[in-house]
């Protein structure tokens, strides 16, 4: 993806963050083992096959905003599209596939890049509620989220 599309892909995270009042439904998540976590759709859509040059072959987009509970986790997933977030509020720790985990505090803008090797949890250690807003760009008829073995270094500690 190039630098562009991923300032625009953060850019409309952004602008979706401060228009979150708008409910449209519950999000879908297949989150292994995940406690303490709640989502929510803030708005949804479908691209058409042949309509986005970049996206030939179409996609669902959506945008959700997702609460992580003090002790709460996603428990580990992957997605099969692309995922860009924004953290809202609290400070969300994210161990990737080599259990080293990223910190992302609010303000901060990350991408998930797609694909089973990119496993990974998120997990709130603090003690307010982690507030995150997804966008996702996922391949048609793919959820948002798969479930996933936790990687051999995460299940030895």
């Amino acid at each position: 993806m190039t630098r562009t599309i991923r300032a625009v892909a953060g850019a409309a995270v952004a602008a979706a963050a401060l228009l979150a009042p708008v409910f449209v439904g519950p999000a879908t998540a297949n989150a292994t083992a995940s406690t303490g976590v709640s989502s929510r759709t803030l708005a949804h859509t479908d691209i058409p096959v042949g309509l986005v040059p970049f996206i030939p072959q179409g996609a669902h987009v959506e945008v959700t905003e997702t609460t992580i509970a003090p002790g709460g986790t996603t428990g580990w997933h992957y997605h099969d599209g692309e995922t860009f977030a924004f953290v809202r509020q609290g400070t969300l720790t994210h161990p990737e596939s080599d259990c080293k985990p990223s910190i992302y505090p609010t303000g901060s803008i990350f991408s998930d890049p797609p694909g089973k090797k990119h496993v990974h949890e998120g997990k709130n250690v603090g003690d307010v509620p982690v507030v995150i807003v997804f966008l996702y760009v996922t391949p048609p008829g793919k959820p948002l989220s798969q479930d996933a073995d936790a990687p051999d270094c995460a299940k030895a500690s």
